[in-house]
């Protein structure tokens, strides 16, 4: 069984923000220059919403909206679900499979500690997978011999 902690251990230093007040535009910048597809957004210190190109492509292109002109605060999805670091990556993908999200902050004590995605719950899933895949391999074959 994996954990959260764990996830976020292998993960590459880094955590960004953007804050309420931020146009689209410049949260589109940002998740570019990051290569990343969500952004928590934070107003002292405080997670108050999400904001992704999903919340982009369904809520400015579609409503015909300009993304210099509007608001993160706006167009954030909120309230936002979170997950702490005892969670397991199972608890993970059936929250984000029910919610229909793909990015979950981590928060412990009302402190964001870091982001995982589903791409991030995938791959740690599948390891654990190979990993049992292997040891069954193992465990048939030593009955063999």
């Amino acid at each position: 069984m994996t954990f959260v902690r764990e996830l976020l251990q292998g993960k590459q230093a880094g955590l960004w923000t953007i804050k309420r007040q931020a146009t689209v535009f410049e949260a589109l910048q940002e998740m570019a220059g990051k290569n990343i597809g969500a952004l928590p957004v934070v107003d002292d210190g405080e997670l108050v919403g999400m904001f992704s190109e999903r919340d982009y492509a369904r809520k400015v292109i579609l409503k015909g909206k300009s993304s210099q002109n509007t608001t993160v605060g706006e167009l954030m999805s909120s309230p936002v679900f979170c997950v702490g670091l005892d969670e397991t990556i199972e608890t993970c993908m059936q929250l984000m499979s029910t919610q229909h999200i793909r990015h979950l902050p981590v928060c412990e004590n009302d402190q964001l500690l870091g982001m995982i995605s589903i791409g991030d719950v995938l791959q740690s899933i599948i390891a654990n997978q190979q990993v049992l895949i292997a040891d069954l391999e193992n465990f048939i074959n030593g009955a063999r011999s």
